[in-house]
Protein backbone atom coordinates (compact mmCIF):
# COMPACT_ATOMS: atom_id res chain seq x y z
CA UNK A 1 0.00 0.00 0.00
CA UNK A 2 1.56 3.55 -0.24
CA UNK A 3 -0.02 6.71 0.22
CA UNK A 4 -0.53 8.89 -2.89
CA UNK A 5 -1.04 12.46 -2.56
CA UNK A 6 -3.41 13.63 -6.19
CA UNK A 7 -3.67 16.83 -6.97
CA UNK A 8 -6.89 18.14 -8.49
CA UNK A 9 -8.46 15.31 -7.19
CA UNK A 10 -11.99 16.20 -7.47
CA UNK A 11 -11.37 17.08 -11.71
CA UNK A 12 -12.46 14.67 -14.11
CA UNK A 13 -9.39 13.10 -13.97
CA UNK A 14 -8.75 12.78 -10.75
CA UNK A 15 -11.81 11.32 -9.85
CA UNK A 16 -11.50 8.24 -12.00
CA UNK A 17 -7.63 8.19 -10.93
CA UNK A 18 -8.91 8.05 -7.53
CA UNK A 19 -11.22 5.06 -8.63
CA UNK A 20 -8.56 2.70 -10.10
CA UNK A 21 -6.43 3.22 -7.54
CA UNK A 22 -8.64 2.63 -4.30
CA UNK A 23 -9.21 -0.64 -5.79
CA UNK A 24 -5.09 -1.37 -5.03
CA UNK A 25 -5.80 -0.22 -0.98
CA UNK A 26 -3.85 2.90 -1.44
CA UNK A 27 -3.99 5.26 0.79
CA UNK A 28 -5.71 8.34 -1.41
CA UNK A 29 -4.93 11.67 -0.20
CA UNK A 30 -6.93 14.45 -2.35
CA UNK A 31 -5.20 18.31 -2.69
CA UNK A 32 -8.03 20.43 -3.78
CA UNK A 33 -8.52 24.16 -4.31
CA UNK A 34 -12.36 24.15 -3.31
CA UNK A 35 -13.87 21.47 -0.89
CA UNK A 36 -15.24 19.00 -2.51
CA UNK A 37 -20.05 19.39 -1.60
CA UNK A 38 -19.60 15.65 -0.41
CA UNK A 39 -17.55 13.36 1.37
CA UNK A 40 -15.08 10.94 -1.69
CA UNK A 41 -15.34 7.48 -0.03
CA UNK A 42 -11.64 7.03 -2.71
CA UNK A 43 -10.60 9.85 -0.59
CA UNK A 44 -8.40 9.15 3.23
CA UNK A 45 -8.19 12.85 3.68
CA UNK A 46 -8.99 16.34 1.77
CA UNK A 47 -6.41 19.10 1.90
CA UNK A 48 -7.68 22.45 0.67
CA UNK A 49 -5.01 25.07 -0.74
CA UNK A 50 -4.11 26.92 -3.57
CA UNK A 51 -1.07 25.68 -5.58
CA UNK A 52 0.05 29.39 -5.65
CA UNK A 53 0.47 29.07 -1.95
CA UNK A 54 3.97 28.05 -1.10
CA UNK A 55 4.11 27.54 2.32
CA UNK A 56 0.18 26.37 2.51
CA UNK A 57 1.49 23.31 -0.06
CA UNK A 58 4.95 22.52 2.25
CA UNK A 59 2.17 22.38 5.38
CA UNK A 60 0.73 20.03 3.43
CA UNK A 61 3.51 17.93 2.10
CA UNK A 62 4.88 17.75 5.55
CA UNK A 63 1.66 16.78 7.05
CA UNK A 64 1.16 13.82 4.25
CA UNK A 65 4.71 12.51 3.70
CA UNK A 66 3.55 10.76 0.50
CA UNK A 67 5.00 8.06 -0.98
CA UNK A 68 4.08 8.76 -4.56
CA UNK A 69 2.22 12.13 -5.91
CA UNK A 70 0.35 12.92 -9.08
CA UNK A 71 0.20 15.85 -10.00
CA UNK A 72 -3.31 16.49 -11.88
CA UNK A 73 -4.35 19.82 -10.86
CA UNK A 74 -4.45 22.86 -13.92
CA UNK A 75 -6.61 25.06 -16.09
CA UNK A 76 -6.98 22.56 -18.63
CA UNK A 77 -9.47 24.17 -21.21
CA UNK A 78 -7.56 25.43 -23.76
CA UNK A 79 -9.63 28.24 -24.54
CA UNK A 80 -9.27 29.90 -21.28
CA UNK A 81 -9.85 33.41 -20.98
CA UNK A 82 -7.60 34.32 -18.71
CA UNK A 83 -3.88 34.28 -19.77
CA UNK A 84 -3.01 35.00 -16.39
CA UNK A 85 -5.00 32.76 -14.26
CA UNK A 86 -3.79 30.17 -16.87
CA UNK A 87 -0.43 30.74 -16.68
CA UNK A 88 -0.17 31.19 -12.55
CA UNK A 89 -1.76 28.31 -12.25
CA UNK A 90 -0.41 26.10 -14.11
CA UNK A 91 2.99 27.19 -14.01
CA UNK A 92 3.11 28.68 -10.53
CA UNK A 93 1.45 25.89 -9.17
CA UNK A 94 3.90 23.30 -10.70
CA UNK A 95 7.00 24.78 -9.59
CA UNK A 96 5.72 25.11 -5.81
CA UNK A 97 4.54 21.87 -5.46
CA UNK A 98 7.75 20.55 -7.05
CA UNK A 99 9.68 22.64 -4.44
CA UNK A 100 7.65 21.38 -1.37
CA UNK A 101 8.60 18.24 -2.23
CA UNK A 102 12.58 18.74 -3.34
CA UNK A 103 12.81 20.51 0.51
CA UNK A 104 10.68 17.72 2.67
CA UNK A 105 13.05 15.79 4.52
CA UNK A 106 11.16 12.81 3.50
CA UNK A 107 10.78 12.68 -0.37
CA UNK A 108 8.86 10.61 -2.25
CA UNK A 109 9.91 7.83 -4.74
CA UNK A 110 7.23 8.70 -7.66
CA UNK A 111 5.95 11.97 -8.95
CA UNK A 112 3.56 11.51 -11.69
CA UNK A 113 3.61 15.56 -13.73
CA UNK A 114 0.74 15.50 -16.12
CA UNK A 115 1.56 17.59 -19.03
CA UNK A 116 -0.29 17.38 -22.61
CA UNK A 117 0.17 16.61 -26.22
CA UNK A 118 -0.52 20.30 -27.13
CA UNK A 119 2.94 20.78 -26.34
CA UNK A 120 3.14 19.37 -30.05
CA UNK A 121 1.42 22.12 -31.50
CA UNK A 122 0.40 22.32 -35.22
CA UNK A 123 2.09 19.48 -36.69
CA UNK A 124 0.12 17.80 -39.46
CA UNK A 125 0.92 14.67 -40.82
CA UNK A 126 2.82 11.73 -39.18
CA UNK A 127 2.32 9.68 -36.07
CA UNK A 128 3.97 12.25 -32.88
CA UNK A 129 6.41 10.22 -31.10
CA UNK A 130 8.08 11.42 -27.83
CA UNK A 131 11.19 12.96 -29.50
CA UNK A 132 9.22 14.87 -31.27
CA UNK A 133 10.08 18.73 -30.94
CA UNK A 134 7.47 21.03 -29.37
CA UNK A 135 6.41 23.72 -31.05
CA UNK A 136 3.35 24.56 -28.74
CA UNK A 137 0.69 26.66 -30.89
CA UNK A 138 -1.24 28.24 -27.94
CA UNK A 139 -1.02 29.04 -24.02
CA UNK A 140 -1.78 26.27 -22.73
CA UNK A 141 0.62 24.38 -24.75
CA UNK A 142 3.32 27.12 -23.35
CA UNK A 143 2.28 26.32 -19.63
CA UNK A 144 2.41 22.50 -20.30
CA UNK A 145 5.42 22.53 -21.74
CA UNK A 146 7.17 25.32 -19.32
CA UNK A 147 6.02 22.52 -16.77
CA UNK A 148 7.86 20.08 -18.10
CA UNK A 149 10.68 22.33 -17.81
CA UNK A 150 10.40 22.93 -14.76
CA UNK A 151 10.19 19.18 -14.17
CA UNK A 152 14.38 18.76 -15.76
CA UNK A 153 15.46 21.58 -13.46
CA UNK A 154 13.86 19.27 -10.30
CA UNK A 155 14.89 16.00 -12.11
CA UNK A 156 18.30 15.55 -9.93
CA UNK A 157 16.19 16.07 -6.33
CA UNK A 158 13.23 14.31 -7.34
CA UNK A 159 12.01 10.89 -9.28
CA UNK A 160 9.87 12.62 -11.87
CA UNK A 161 7.40 10.32 -14.25
CA UNK A 162 6.17 13.22 -17.42
CA UNK A 163 3.47 12.05 -19.24
CA UNK A 164 1.49 13.72 -22.40
CA UNK A 165 -1.61 12.79 -22.74
CA UNK A 166 -3.49 12.84 -25.91
CA UNK A 167 -7.17 13.81 -25.87
CA UNK A 168 -9.49 11.81 -24.07
CA UNK A 169 -13.02 11.85 -22.52
CA UNK A 170 -15.68 9.80 -20.72
CA UNK A 171 -18.33 9.93 -18.13
CA UNK A 172 -18.10 13.23 -15.85
CA UNK A 173 -15.88 15.62 -17.99
CA UNK A 174 -17.43 18.83 -18.16
CA UNK A 175 -19.69 20.23 -21.55
CA UNK A 176 -16.71 22.52 -22.54
CA UNK A 177 -15.24 19.90 -23.88
CA UNK A 178 -16.16 18.71 -27.36
CA UNK A 179 -17.48 15.22 -27.15
CA UNK A 180 -19.42 15.71 -23.72
CA UNK A 181 -21.03 18.34 -25.63
CA UNK A 182 -22.22 16.43 -28.77
CA UNK A 183 -22.99 13.58 -25.80
CA UNK A 184 -25.36 16.20 -23.62
CA UNK A 185 -26.64 17.86 -27.12
CA UNK A 186 -27.83 14.09 -28.63
CA UNK A 187 -29.33 13.24 -24.65
CA UNK A 188 -30.84 16.26 -24.52
CA UNK A 189 -32.93 15.50 -27.96
CA UNK A 190 -31.59 19.29 -29.21
CA UNK A 191 -31.85 20.38 -32.75
CA UNK A 192 -28.82 22.33 -33.56
CA UNK A 193 -25.63 22.18 -32.43
CA UNK A 194 -22.92 25.10 -32.50
CA UNK A 195 -19.31 24.23 -33.13
CA UNK A 196 -16.01 25.29 -33.62
CA UNK A 197 -14.27 23.99 -36.24
CA UNK A 198 -14.99 20.28 -37.46
CA UNK A 199 -12.43 19.83 -40.23
CA UNK A 200 -9.78 18.95 -37.31
CA UNK A 201 -8.76 15.07 -35.92
CA UNK A 202 -8.10 14.42 -32.82
CA UNK A 203 -6.41 11.18 -31.19
CA UNK A 204 -9.05 10.45 -28.76
CA UNK A 205 -8.78 8.07 -25.59
CA UNK A 206 -10.93 6.95 -23.08
CA UNK A 207 -10.28 8.05 -19.45
CA UNK A 208 -10.35 4.97 -18.19
CA UNK A 209 -7.55 3.86 -19.97
CA UNK A 210 -5.70 6.64 -19.55
CA UNK A 211 -5.53 6.92 -15.74
CA UNK A 212 -4.60 2.99 -15.72
CA UNK A 213 -1.87 3.86 -17.66
CA UNK A 214 -1.10 6.23 -15.10
CA UNK A 215 -1.48 3.76 -12.32
CA UNK A 216 1.02 1.34 -14.16
CA UNK A 217 3.83 3.97 -14.52
CA UNK A 218 3.60 4.69 -10.63
CA UNK A 219 4.23 1.25 -10.19
CA UNK A 220 7.54 0.57 -12.50
CA UNK A 221 10.78 1.79 -11.59
CA UNK A 222 12.00 2.08 -15.07
CA UNK A 223 9.25 5.15 -15.77
CA UNK A 224 11.72 7.31 -13.71
CA UNK A 225 13.05 10.39 -15.44
CA UNK A 226 10.80 9.13 -18.69
CA UNK A 227 8.40 11.13 -21.20
CA UNK A 228 5.36 8.89 -22.13
CA UNK A 229 3.04 9.67 -24.72
CA UNK A 230 -0.83 8.32 -23.43
CA UNK A 231 -3.05 8.15 -26.26
CA UNK A 232 -4.62 5.41 -28.65
CA UNK A 233 -2.71 5.69 -31.44
CA UNK A 234 -5.42 6.54 -33.96
CA UNK A 235 -6.79 9.75 -35.13
CA UNK A 236 -10.55 10.67 -35.24
CA UNK A 237 -12.30 13.51 -36.95
CA UNK A 238 -14.75 15.71 -35.60
CA UNK A 239 -17.26 14.51 -38.11
CA UNK A 240 -16.54 11.06 -37.23
CA UNK A 241 -17.48 11.79 -33.61
CA UNK A 242 -20.61 13.44 -34.80
CA UNK A 243 -21.64 10.85 -36.67
CA UNK A 244 -20.60 8.15 -34.06
CA UNK A 245 -23.19 9.75 -31.62
CA UNK A 246 -26.08 10.32 -34.03
CA UNK A 247 -25.66 7.01 -34.80
CA UNK A 248 -25.36 5.32 -31.56
CA UNK A 249 -28.46 7.65 -29.66
CA UNK A 250 -30.51 8.15 -32.66
CA UNK A 251 -30.96 11.20 -32.88
CA UNK A 252 -29.67 14.12 -35.93
CA UNK A 253 -28.59 17.44 -35.37
CA UNK A 254 -28.42 20.19 -37.40
CA UNK A 255 -24.43 21.60 -37.16
CA UNK A 256 -23.85 25.12 -37.52
CA UNK A 257 -20.04 26.23 -37.61
CA UNK A 258 -20.04 29.35 -35.00
CA UNK A 259 -17.62 31.24 -35.95
CA UNK A 260 -16.84 32.84 -32.24
CA UNK A 261 -16.08 28.44 -31.53
CA UNK A 262 -12.92 28.59 -33.87
CA UNK A 263 -9.95 29.23 -32.88
CA UNK A 264 -7.00 30.80 -35.12
CA UNK A 265 -4.14 28.57 -33.15
CA UNK A 266 -6.54 25.58 -34.04
CA UNK A 267 -4.09 22.53 -33.94
CA UNK A 268 -5.66 20.53 -37.07
CA UNK A 269 -4.38 17.02 -36.43
CA UNK A 270 -2.54 15.08 -33.28
CA UNK A 271 -2.27 11.70 -33.31
CA UNK A 272 0.46 9.66 -30.89
CA UNK A 273 2.18 6.69 -30.60
CA UNK A 274 2.48 4.89 -27.32
CA UNK A 275 4.94 2.40 -28.32
CA UNK A 276 7.06 4.08 -25.75
CA UNK A 277 4.76 3.46 -23.19
CA UNK A 278 3.81 0.14 -23.53
CA UNK A 279 7.62 -0.79 -24.03
CA UNK A 280 7.79 -0.15 -20.11
CA UNK A 281 4.03 -1.29 -18.91
CA UNK A 282 2.92 -3.43 -21.39
CA UNK A 283 0.44 -3.28 -23.23
CA UNK A 284 -2.53 -0.81 -22.62
CA UNK A 285 -6.49 -2.03 -23.38
CA UNK A 286 -8.33 1.10 -25.05
CA UNK A 287 -11.75 1.08 -25.37
CA UNK A 288 -12.69 1.89 -29.37
CA UNK A 289 -14.14 5.35 -29.33
CA UNK A 290 -17.54 3.86 -30.06
CA UNK A 291 -17.47 2.37 -26.87
CA UNK A 292 -16.45 5.32 -25.41
CA UNK A 293 -19.48 7.48 -26.88
CA UNK A 294 -21.64 4.41 -25.83
CA UNK A 295 -20.57 4.37 -22.27
CA UNK A 296 -21.13 8.30 -21.94
CA UNK A 297 -24.78 8.23 -23.47
CA UNK A 298 -25.77 5.45 -21.08
CA UNK A 299 -24.71 7.58 -17.94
Amino acid sequence: MKRILITGAHGFTGLHLLDRLAGAGHELHGLVHHPAPAPCPALHAEHVADLRDLSAIERIIAEVEPDQVVHLAAIAFVAHGDAGELYSSNILGTRNLLQALAAAPRRPEAVLLASSANIYGNRREGVLVETTPPEPANDYGITKLTCEMLGRVYADRLPIITVRPFNYTGRGQSEQFIIPKIVAHAKARKPVIELGNIDVARDFSDVRAVVDSYARLLAAPDAIGGVFNVCSGEAHALREVIDLVSRISGHEMEIRVNPAFVRADEVRTLCGSRKRLESLIGAVSVPSLEQTISWMLND
